[in-house]
C-alpha cells in the first residue's frame, strides 16, 4: 500500500469500513486497499482493491458542514439501483450503509466500470480528433436515454415534486447561494430576476441527471459510447431541457472564460454546441427555443454549486479536489455568461 494512498483515505477508517464491505459477501481477497480517486469537488470517491485485483468504488460525502438536501449519497444510491434495468448504463450497486459501527456518514460502494474518463486535458490531447467527436456526440444520446425512462415503471415516480421544474430549480438555488456566498454580487442577482420572470412552460416531466457533462461519463476504451453515467446525487424530476442546458453551460468554446482551468471541447473533433442541441433534439423532438433558457439557468446554476465548491474548501481543505478550487474570478465570468445567453435569448 502507497503512501499516498493511505494520506488520500481521509473520511475513511479502513479497518471498519473493511469489515463492512467483507459483509456484503463480496469476493474479497486479503487487505483492502483505499484511494481517492477522480476530480470531483463533492462527495469523496475511493478506489477500492484488494490483493487479488478486484476493484470497487466507495462514495460518501464531504467532510465538514453540509446544506440542507446536498451529497445525498443515498439518494444517489436509490437511482442508481432503479435505472439498473433500464437502458441507460450505470454502474451496479453492491451497498448501501448508515451504521454507526463502520462509518460516520453515508456509504456506497458500487461497480468499478472500466472505460476512459475525460477528466484532464491530457486524456482529451491524447484523442484523435474523430474520437472527440464521438464522444461528444453520445452525450446527448445518453441523454435522450435517461429522459425517456418510466419513472413510474422504475420506481422513481416519487422521487420528487411534480411541480413547475425552473421555479423550484430557482427557489433551491437560490437559497444555496445565500447559505454559502463568500460576497455579494449584484450580478448574479440580477440574472436570478430575469430567469425568475421568463420561467418558460413545463409540458413533461421526466427523470434528470442534475449534473451531466463529459467529467460525469465513462466511455468505451476504444469508441464514443457512454458506458456509465455517474455522480447522480443532484438527481430529480422535472423539465428534460435542463439536463441539456447544463450540459451545454459545461461546453465551452474557444475564446470563452467558463471553463477553468479544464476546456477539453475547445480542441479540434469536438462538437459545437449548436451540433450538440441539434443531436439531442433530433433525438428527441423537443423545443430548440425554451434550450436557450436552460442553457442560461445552467451558466447560473454551475456558478452556485462553484461558488459552494469554493466556501467548502475555505471551511475544511482536506475538502479540495486534485485540479484546485474555483476563484471568484472564474464564478464571476459564468454569471457574465449567463447573463450574456439570456440577453441573445430575450429573457
Amino acid at each position: 500500500m502507497s503512501s499516498s494512498a493511505v494520506s488520500e483515505a481521509v473520511g475513511i477508517d479502513r479497518s471498519s469500513v473493511t469489515a463492512w464491505i467483507r459483509s456484503l459477501g463480496l469476493d474479497v481477497v486479503g487487505t483492502l486497499n483505499f484511494e481517492r480517486i477522480g476530480l470531483g469537488q463533492s462527495n469523496l470517491t475511493f478506489l477500492v482493491t484488494d490483493e487479488a485485483g478486484h476493484r470497487w468504488v466507495l462514495r460518501r460525502p464531504p467532510l465538514g458542514h453540509l446544506l440542507a438536501s446536498a451529497h445525498d449519497v443515498a439518494r444517489e444510491a436509490r437511482i442508481l439501483s432503479a435505472l439498473g434495468d433500464t437502458v441507460v448504463p450505470v454502474p451496479r450497486v453492491y451497498g448501501l450503509t448508515q451504521d454507526t459501527r463502520f462509518t460516520d456518514a453515508t456509504l456506497l460502494l458500487m461497480e468499478f466500470v472500466d472505460g476512459l474518463v475525460v477528466d484532464r486535458m491530457p486524456v482529451a490531447e491524447s484523442l484523435t480528433p474523430q474520437r472527440r467527436r464521438e464522444i461528444g456526440l453520445a452525450l446527448p444520446k445518453t441523454l435522450a436515454q435517461i429522459h425517456a425512462v418510466d419513472v413510474k415503471q422504475c420506481g422513481l415516480d416519487d422521487l420528487a415534486s411534480h411541480k413547475p421544474y425552473a421555479q423550484r430549480q430557482l427557489r433551491r438555488w437560490s437559497r444555496q447561494w445565500e447559505e454559502s456566498k463568500t460576497r455579494e454580487l449584484p450580478e448574479f442577482d440580477s440574472v436570478t430576476a430575469r430567469l425568475a420572470a421568463a420561467v418558460p412552460e413545463q409540458h413533461e416531466l421526466s427523470l434528470v441527471h442534475g449534473d451531466f457533462h463529459i467529467r460525469n461519463v465513462i466511455t468505451a476504451q476504444e469508441r464514443g459510447d457512454v458506458v456509465a453515467a455517474l455522480d447522480w446525487e443532484l438527481s430529480t424530476l422535472g423539465d428534460p431541457l435542463a439536463d441539456m442546458g447544463s450540459m451545454l453551460a459545461y461546453w465551452p468554446e474557444a475564446g470563452e472564460d467558463t471553463a477553468f482551468d479544464f476546456a477539453p471541447t475547445v480542441l479540434d473533433g469536438f462538437p459545437s454546441r449548436d451540433e450538440l442541441a441539434s443531436t439531442y433534439i433530433n433525438e428527441t423532438g423537443r423545443d430548440a427555443a425554451a434550450l436557450k433558457y436552460w442553457h442560461a439557468l445552467g451558466l447560473w446554476k454551475i456558478a452556485v454549486i462553484a461558488e459552494g465548491v469554493m466556501r467548502r474548501a475555505m471551511d475544511e481543505p482536506q475538502n479540495k479536489a486534485a485540479d484546485g478550487t474555483p476563484t471568484v474570478e472564474q464564478i464571476d465570468g459564468l454569471v457574465r455568461m449567463a447573463t450574456q445567453v439570456a440577453d441573445e435569448a430575450g429573457i
